[in-house]
């Protein structure tokens, strides 16, 4: 059976969605990100909101069902030197609540970051997962994107 997302709206992130996004990322276990919905920690995710909301290369996107929000994740545009000057669409922070994931949420916001991608004119969508998570891997491949790069990172 077809998920059922007729009800699903993904749309820009607003001040007032800040909390549930933040609840998204503390509840993910294999994130490691130090995520938290203790509301002591919420003025770190209105200056980060704040940030992305004042960038003309970054979105904030949630995905809401019912005036809940189940999903969010995030995009920037970056103009590239390589590829002859190609815009790249890069897809950060893709979380779906763990009680709605398989219902097509995920794949909803992923159609939607392309077709941002395509709107920009934009010749790649790229993202990063978790080497801990073989089941995105295997849902963003099913998708169609390709395993093409080993990403690094240093925390500062």
């Amino acid at each position: 059976m077809k998920p059922d997302t007729t009800d699903l709206v993904i749309r820009e992130a607003r001040r007032d969605d800040v909390p549930a996004i933040a609840a998204l990322y503390a509840a993910d276990a294999v994130g490691g990100h130090g995520d938290s919905a203790d509301p002591a920690a919420l003025p770190d995710y209105m200056a980060a909101f704040e940030r992305i909301a004042a960038s003309p290369a970054d979105r904030l996107f949630v995905a809401e069902m019912d005036g809940v929000v189940v999903g969010t994740f995030q995009t920037t545009l970056t103009p590239m030197m390589t590829c002859r000057g190609r815009l790249v669409l890069t897809v950060e922070g893709v979380q779906t609540r763990a009680d709605r994931r398989g219902g097509g949420i995920g794949a909803a916001m992923m159609r939607h970051a392309v077709a941002q991608a395509r709107e920009a004119g934009a010749g790649l969508v790229q993202l990063s997962s978790n080497a801990a998570r073989i089941e995105a891997h295997r849902f963003y491949e099913r998708l169609g994107f390709e395993r093409s790069h080993v990403a690094f990172k240093m925390k500062l």
